[in-house]
């Protein structure tokens, strides 16, 4: 009978909605009611100005709650097999780098170098799934005991790569067992890093290594860092180092310098700009790197003419055929002249040669591009200094004009801007200390919650006991919209043994030549795209208002969340702090990527909450 009276009702009024949309539209009455019963209350109590917080308060709990409600039906709604947890990826994908498959490129056209280059526009949506970390992977030692000794399970290389590589390298580096140990800074070896060090320092006119910062020299880019031996010595000096090597399927640079706890990037310019503004660092820095820097017209050096500082330094020493001290051949000689040629055209000066190194400074004076002889490099035009995000490599000299231009040997060796340096980012002196108070504080908050306790059913490894200050290992740290770079200062200054890269999305007003201008290590990247390093390669990902910002449809949050898992490391940790509808929708892709997340109330009368995540460490 009752079944007899729905069908006859169906026929009136239409098919059955789904249960789902019964219970948004009870949800939404309900929420009327209580908007027009809070607005009626206001006029009433609008003579009683105590009552007027207590019901601004309700107004905003009903608001976020009817948020909250649309979004778990909204959930609902969209099937339970979105809601599952996400499977596991195969093994053959435990190094899984997205954008980069020669293969791929070779077929779509691409040659001459540009199939080792990043391409995510021809990349397939393959399947979605959760990238594992390899079988004998194993949590890394804590810093600085990790920068020495790595697990070699945790990196693709192996024994017989090793074996094959160049004896700088074997004297650089050890595999014992399931080890690989690198020779501390205070092992004092022949040609070890620390002489080279001093060799550079010694000829750009320093008495010892340890005066860089004192002489501008506070961030180095170095290219294809070999296993960031000279990085690591360089942190030790207080300057931010930052290696950036081509993709490599196994043996990567990259991978290894990260494993160390030392900041790297896969990162090459053989057609295209690297993803930083002009004027970014101190020191561009290569040593056996690969690259023919004579080619293609002079654009490769040109490149780093663009990211290089004015008083900046290029170090480039050749391939070592022999040990530091031995005589420069005649070929090499002959090798290196169109670059000393070039050179001249583009302001630089060469001011020492010593053995196999070369060390050019780029000219502090602007006006020297236009006092040239005939024939020399072109400036770039006005405005073609836009978001250097991928795009082509350019033949001209671009720079001279932007108000940065200032030698880094009028710098200050500290971290933090003068007003007069805030002022050329067109940032307010009060704004810029203001955003810098509230991560200090926040950080505080930070770092209390990094707790596996905070999980009430968090299961502990087996043997272990309850973590103890500071719980786990945070040393490389990505803040994926970093805005002032406001985290990274609060790192600094509360002494933290972390570096942190700051993400600057390509659509966000770009700061990050307010960044680079702190001796901070920071990128544009698009994050509706995969970001250029390995799996397993990050503790901790920090976010402040980016889901809000990639609330479009051009991005997928669960893509977003499927990338973060897959460049986090097991048992690393993630902070989201956005509005209360976004969390809850962050809330939701966390569960399928299996992080223990919990949404915390930051209790100081905003919309805004914090997800705190710890990804769990799957053995499987």
């Amino acid at each position: 009978m009752r079944s007899s009276w729905l069908n006859k009702l169906s026929v009136i009024f239409g098919p059955r909605p789904p249960l789902s949309w019964l219970l948004l539209c009870l949800i939404s009455a309900l929420a009327l009611i209580a908007l027009f019963g809070s607005s009626s209350s206001s006029a009433f109590d609008s003579v009683t100005p105590v009552a007027v917080p207590d019901i601004y308060t309700n107004y905003r709990r009903l608001k976020e709650q009817a948020a909250v409600d649309y979004l778990e039906l909204r959930s609902i709604s969209l099937g339970a097999s979105r809601q599952r947890e996400l499977d596991l990826c195969g093994r053959e994908r435990e190094n899984y780098v997205p954008c980069y498959n020669v293969s791929a490129n070779l077929l779509a056209g691409f040659k001459d170098g540009e199939e080792f280059d990043r391409h995510c526009e021809i990349s397939r949506e393959g399947e979605r799934c959760l990238v594992r970390p390899p079988k004998e992977y194993k949590i890394p030692l804590r810093w600085p005991a990790g920068r020495d000794v790595i697990w070699s399970a945790n990196v693709k290389i192996t024994k017989d790569q090793f074996l094959s590589s160049g004896s700088m390298t074997k004297r650089l580096m050890l595999l014992e067992e399931n080890q690989i140990a690198f020779h501390s800074e205070d092992g004092l070896i022949f040609d070890g890093v620390k002489d080279y060090s001093r060799q550079i320092a010694e000829m750009i006119g320093l008495g010892s290594d340890s005066e860089f910062r004192q002489a501008g020299v506070r961030t180095v880019l170095d290219i294809g860092c070999g296993f960031g031996s000279f990085g690591a010595h360089l942190v030790s000096l207080e300057v931010m180092a930052v290696c950036i090597a081509e993709y490599e399927a196994t043996g990567s640079q990259v991978q290894l310098a990260l494993e160390r706890g030392l900041p790297a990037m896969i990162g090459n310019f053989i057609t295209r700009q690297l993803p930083y503004p002009s004027l970014s660092f101190d020191m561009v820095h290569c040593a056996q790197c690969g690259i023919l820097w004579e080619k293609k017209d002079g654009m490769l050096l040109l490149e780093v003419d663009r990211v290089l500082k004015p008083g900046g330094y290029f170090v480039l020493t050749s391939p070592a055929n022999k040990p530091y001290g031995s005589s420069l051949g005649m070929k090499k000689k002959s090798m290196l002249t169109p670059i000393e040629e070039f050179t001249e055209h583009i302001c630089w000066s060469l001011l020492a040669q010593q053995d196999e190194t070369f060390v050019w400074q780029k000219t502090a004076d602007a006006g020297c591009y236009t006092s040239r002889k005939q024939g020399a490099v072109p400036l770039c035009k006005q405005g073609h200094e836009t978001q250097s995000y991928y795009r082509p490599l350019v033949s001209c000299i671009s720079g001279t004009i932007s108000k940065r231009w200032f030698p880094i040997q009028n710098r200050s060796a500290g971290f933090q801007l003068n007003s007069d340096e805030l002022e050329v980012h067109g940032v307010e002196s009060e704004d810029f200390y203001e955003d810098l108070q509230v991560w200090r504080s926040a950080l505080r908050n930070y770092w209390s919650l990094l707790t596996p306790l905070i999980f009430s059913d968090h299961p502990k490894r087996p043997g272990d006991e309850d973590p103890l200050p500071p719980f786990n290992m945070i040393r490389n740290v990505m803040d994926m919209n970093a805005h002032y770079g406001g985290l990274n200062a609060a790192f600094m200054e509360e002494k933290k043994s972390a570096w942190v890269m700051n993400v600057v999305p390509v659509r966000a007003p770009n700061t990050l030549p307010l960044i680079l201008d702190q001796g901070f290590a920071g990128v544009l990247h698009d994050w509706c795209e995969p970001f250029p390093t390995y799996p397993q390669t990050y503790d901790m990902l920090h976010a402040n208002g980016l889901l809000s910002h990639l609330s479009s449809d051009r991005c997928s949050m669960r893509d977003l969340f499927l990338e973060m898992d897959r460049i986090l490391r097991p048992e690393g940790w993630v902070i989201l702090c956005d509005k209360v509808g976004a969390i809850e929708m962050a809330r939701i892709h966390a569960t399928q990527v299996r992080w223990e997340a919990r949404v915390i109330d930051l209790q100081n009368g905003s919309d805004q909450r914090l997800l705190v995540c710890q990804k769990p460490f799957v053995r499987k």
